[in-house]
Parts: structure tokens; sequence; C-alpha cells
């Protein structure tokens, strides 16, 4: 039996169709610890991760609002994610990062415990959040991911911080 250039064509065709259905079926998410609790946001979001380094307060901000960083020459607002959360404030440790993500349209901070990894998972993974999940953080879900012996929370990162909010922030700041 001979190969033909078209079979290899049509093979390869096949295979970026199966490739794109699965990135269709999938998503990447960067995992991170937060309290001993993991979640995740889609990679899509994150424009990257930094160490934490020098924050300057801003007076009359709400506590979670940390203060503002220089990075390479934007002025971005720092939110800590535990005290959004309304979790303890706990000190700056080797594995905190600072995620530096798009938020309606602004560049946002979040200081995060530590990053983890980052997956790729199948949308079939993820589940609706529990009704019994209920109370001030069920609006910052968008599911749950089932990994082994892990639980990851996923966040929707507009809700934790809305248009409105960065808007506020940056009228604060600005």
């Amino acid at each position: 039996m001979s190969v033909t250039t078209e079979d290899l064509m049509t093979e390869e065709r096949s295979s970026h169709e199966s490739q794109r259905r699965e990135g269709l079926n999938s998503m990447q998410l960067v995992s991170f610890q937060l309290a001993k609790e993991e979640y995740g946001i889609e990679i899509t979001r994150v424009q990257e991760i930094i160490l934490v380094g020098e924050i300057t307060r801003v007076p009359q901000t709400p506590p979670y609002i940390k203060g503002l960083i220089n990075l390479r020459n934007t002025v971005i607002p720092i939110v800590d994610l535990r005290l959004r959360f309304g979790l303890q404030e706990q000190e700056s440790t080797d594995e905190t990062r600072i995620m530096v993500m798009n938020v309606g349209g602004k560049t946002v901070g979040i200081i995060v415990d530590a990053v983890s990894e980052v997956l790729r998972i199948s949308k079939d993974q993820i589940s609706s959040p529990p009704p019994t999940v209920a109370g001030l953080g069920r609006e910052y879900l968008t599911g749950l991911v089932k990994l082994d012996k892990r639980l990851l929370i996923l966040l929707n990162i507009d809700k934790i911080l809305g248009k409105a909010e960065v808007e506020q922030i940056e009228a604060r700041i600005g």
C-alpha cells in the first residue's frame, strides 16, 4: 500500500481539526494558592506574574487596595485578594506573587500566596458550584474543577473587581 501526498494532507487536516476541536473543548488555567485553597483563573486573563516589590500606599482607599506599583512606567493598583475575600492578612513570603491582569479594560495586580502551575483542563471537568456554597464568595466563582485529589476553585475576576470598582480605585489614585 502506498501513501500519497493527498493522503498525508488529509491526515494533517484531520489532525489540525481534532486539535482545534480539543482547543474549543479545553482551556488553560493559572492555578494559585490563597489561604490553603487552590484557585484558578483563565490564562488569557493573566498578563504576567511578578515578585512583590515596594507598594506605595494610597490614602482613603478600601483596605484590600494595598496601593500602587510602577511596572515599566505604568502605574498599577494592587489588590490583596486575601483581604478582598475577607481573609486574614498575611505577611509576604518568598512564594508571594502579584498576578498582573486585565480587569474591565484596566491593568490591575492581585496579590496571591503562591502561583502553582499552568493547567490544561477539559471544559467537561468544570462543574457548577454546589448550592450549599452561599454568601459573599459565591458570585466570584465560575465553577469547580476536580483534579485527582485536589479541588480547584475557578474565579471570575471581573466579579471580584468589577469595572465600576476599578474606575473608582483609579479615581482615588488618579
